[in-house]
């Protein structure tokens, strides 16, 4: 199911898109990690706000 998915990504309109992962604390203190795909010129909004 990935192999697809990366292929799709590589190809196309894919390229104008990057996958982030940003880490999040939840209330014990813990951190997850969230994943967003988002066009390139917004991932330095993501990291900011």
């Amino acid at each position: 199911m990935a192999k697809k998915v990366v292929a799709t990504l590589k190809t196309g309109s894919g390229k104008d898109f990057a996958k982030v992962y940003r880490a999040v604390k939840n209330k014990k203190g813990a951190y997850s990690f969230k994943s967003v795909i988002v066009p390139n010129e917004s991932v330095k909004t993501i990291f900011k706000g």
